[in-house]
């Protein structure tokens, strides 16, 4: 479980995900600090224990979220307001999670 822009992402090896802007190039190397590592029956939690440990990842690309559509309305007044956004993403790939 690593934590990123605010968020906390469960990943595993091999994985592909949207995590917020990073602000990299593609193909550049990121690397995580883990907050939780469970290997089988093993549990790293403690911050004493994961000081070693990191997860790396591979910069895949860019995407965009979905288009999330607003409106304001003031009745009487002829007053309206309509606004779009679209959250811009991050696509990360899971290289090697390490202990």
């Amino acid at each position: 479980m690593i934590k990123t822009g605010g968020k906390q992402e469960r990943v595993e090896q091999g994985q592909t995900l949207s995590v917020e802007l990073l602000g990299r190039a593609e193909g550049d190397e990121v690397e995580f600090q883990p907050i939780l590592l469970v290997d089988g029956d093993t549990v790293l939690a403690k911050r004493e224990q994961l000081a070693s440990a990191k997860v790396s990842a591979r910069v895949v690309g860019e995407s965009a979220g979905p288009k999330v559509r607003g409106f304001k309305y003031k009745p009487k007044a002829r007053a309206r307001r309509r606004w779009g956004h679209r959250q811009h993403y991050t696509v990360i790939e899971i290289t090697a999670i390490t202990a």
